[in-house]
């Protein structure tokens, strides 16, 4: 292998972004910063409410405010560098910045998905089992089930981050992305990457296969409890406890098979609009899914909406 054309980690990387298309990027500023302050209010406001109202003091509402707060985190570390990269000619990032960017953006996508199939888990032991509800799903169990949650996805982004940029990179760093998406900074690399793949694909398993089939077994037991329940009311209360987590659910894994589902172009002339459509997905991905998480909630839960209504109207008292 020659050398010679290993770039130094000091150097830093080049986020290429929407810099074939000047034009949009003044666009998307405006468009993705107004999502980003609606995803800082919305899930800013559950967290709240889950906190200060005190019939929001269950296990639900406790999985919720781990998403609300994940989703923040999620959407922060990417968006304001997003942001910075359609205002800036010369989208530049350091190589440290570059591990924490991929770290944090790997740590919450992965938190994600093991928090919504524990989320699954207390919607299955509500229905199936609510007499047992408040032993099974006590305190001493869902605060270590959401702090395992967060466990699980800072170890998976620790490995995973470090496997990656321990590598050698070559050429002028220049990644074809918008943040340092971990395939994207791969394709940078001049050596091997077999172990980073395989690490991956374990990763993908453990983090997506896994939990989606927990959780459709999950739905499917408490579809089975529900037509059972001989009252219509009685169906229809039961499946409005479960009804915004599993729209949650579709929203996260449906955008998740359309980006990585769709086949490839084959024509040199489109790969270039299929990178941009690409990008584009990618974008909406990041604050698409955060944005829309609070308003399902709220919209579909009557126990939200009241706790939001008694905050607004306390806030009024007050002043």
């Amino acid at each position: 292998m020659v050398r010679s054309n290993e770039t130094s980690p000091m150097m830093g990387f080049i986020l290429l972004g929407l810099s074939a298309h000047p034009k949009l990027e003044k666009t998307f500023f405006v468009l993705i910063l107004l999502m980003y302050l609606v995803i800082l209010l919305g899930n800013g406001v559950l967290i709240l409410v889950t906190l200060l109202d005190s019939h929001l003091h269950t296990p639900m509402y406790f999985f919720l405010g781990n998403l609300s707060f994940l989703d923040i985190c999620y959407t922060t570390s990417s968006v304001p560098l997003i942001l910075d990269s359609f205002l800036i000619p010369r989208k530049t990032i350091s190589f440290s910045g570059c591990a924490v960017q991929m770290f944090l953006s790997f740590a919450m996508g992965a938190t994600e998905c093991v928090l919504l199939s524990m989320m699954a888990f207390d919607r299955y032991v509500a229905i199936c089992n609510p007499l047992r509800y408040p032993v099974v799903m006590s305190k001493a169990v869902y605060v270590p089930m959401a702090a395992g949650s967060w466990a699980a996805g800072s170890i998976t982004a620790t490995v995973q981050t470090s496997l990656a940029m321990r590598l050698p990179f070559c050429g002028d760093n220049v990644i074809n992305h918008f943040t340092c998406e971990i395939l994207a900074v791969l394709k940078l690399a001049c050596a091997d990457i077999s172990i980073n793949v395989i690490s991956m694909v374990v990763a993908n398993v453990i983090f997506l296969g896994v939990p989606v089939l927990f959780i459709s077994f999950s739905y499917v037991f408490i579809l089975a409890t529900i037509l059972r329940i001989p009252s219509a009311e009685g169906r229809k209360k039961a499946f409005s406890t479960c009804s915004a987590h599993l729209t949650v659910v579709i929203v996260f894994y449906g955008t998740i098979l359309f980006m990585y589902g769709k086949p490839k172009s084959k024509d040199p002339l489109g790969a270039d609009k299929q990178d941009l459509a690409d990008k584009l997905i990618s974008l909406f991905y990041g604050v698409v899914t955060p944005m829309l998480n609070p308003i399902i909630y709220s919209l579909r839960n009557k126990d939200v909406k009241a706790a939001v209504r008694n905050l607004v109207s306390q806030k009024h008292f007050t002043q």
